[in-house]
């Protein structure tokens, strides 16, 4: 292939990335910004959803009706987990930032060895519900004028354009839920004022409860979503939890949009450099990145500075 294709093709990657990035770190984003928590056991809600999808899609004996039992319940047994950890163990220590920091290193070792108990050290694939790979055309330029044309390997899946699908879906729900509902009101009059939130009735606990859950049920959908790309693992929580800091440090602490479009790039650019370039490369880049942002904009891309 010619480099336009091979372009097109890391782009495609890029964005599949980027959606399930989007959605995990939205999740994080969530939270710290209505509740002001750092949930350094993200990641491990994340692989929990991938996790329970090959136990869930086991037990039913695969196919498309055990993904979909796991598109269901995954996101819900997370999301479970989570609200119970937040009344048990977060809502005991207030709500404190660094206590709560310390609690969540404490959530991310218990889920991770509990996993490791139960499910074993072994990766484990789980078959998508559908797979079939879509050739893409491309268009030439030649003495008759334009022209399409269809460059070996320059392929995608089905299954790749439904997580992107899906992904922007979920992400759309959100945003509804956040800007069009009396919900969504809440959450956002809790975030800007907890006391007076309070002192008008909104139940501040109970609402802390339900974004600690929603942010867990929205990393273990993103868990669900990966794991027919990649294999389930107990430990593969660790590195979607740093990718999905650095999107919310460039995005903006607590922005939904500042979220998506930092995943976006930062997802973008990981499939291009590694297509063309390496891996490591990539990763090298989205922490200059990060440093950069942080020396020239702390808030972040859409974050709002502290006053």
């Amino acid at each position: 292939m010619e480099f336009g294709p091979h372009l097109m093709l890391a782009v495609l990657e890029g964005a599949v990335t980027a959606a399930v990035l989007a959605l995990m770190a939205s999740g994080l984003s969530l939270v710290f910004g209505v509740m002001r928590v750092v949930n350094v056991a993200h990641g491990q809600f994340f692989m929990l959803g991938a996790v329970l999808a090959w136990a869930v899609s086991s037990a039913l004996g695969g196919g498309a009706v055990g993904f979909v039992a796991a598109l269901l319940l995954a996101p819900v047994i997370a999301g479970a987990l989570a609200v119970a950890a937040d009344l048990t163990v977060l809502k005991r220590v207030g709500y404190d930032p660094e206590r709560t920091i310390v609690a969540t290193i404490g959530l991310l070792y218990i889920l991770q060895q509990a996993a490791l108990m139960t499910y074993g050290p072994e990766a484990r694939p789980v078959a998508p519900p559908f797979n079939d790979r879509l050739a893409l055309p491309w268009i030439e330029f030649g003495p008759e004028g334009p022209g399409l044309i269809w460059p070996w390997g320059l392929s995608i899946t089905s299954y790749k354009l439904f997580v992107m699908g899906a992904a922007a879906a979920v992400l759309a729900g959100l945003w509804a839920l956040m800007t069009r509902t009396g919900i969504g009101l809440v959450m956002r009059a809790t975030q800007l004022d907890r006391e007076t939130a309070q002192a008008f009735g909104i139940p501040v606990e109970r609402v802390y409860a339900g974004v600690f859950g929603l942010g867990a049920a929205l990393a273990a959908l993103a868990g669900v979503l990966i794991v027919p790309i990649q294999q389930a693992h107990y430990l593969m929580g660790g590195d979607a939890l740093l990718l999905s800091f650095i999107v919310v440090i460039i995005g903006g602490l607590g922005s939904l949009g500042g979220t998506v479009i930092a995943a976006l790039l930062i997802g973008l650019s990981d499939g291009i450099v590694s297509v063309f370039f390496s891996p490591t490369l990539a990763k090298i880049l989205a922490t200059l990145l990060v440093a950069l942002v942080l020396v020239f904009r702390p808030e972040g891309l859409m974050g709002k500075a502290a006053r």
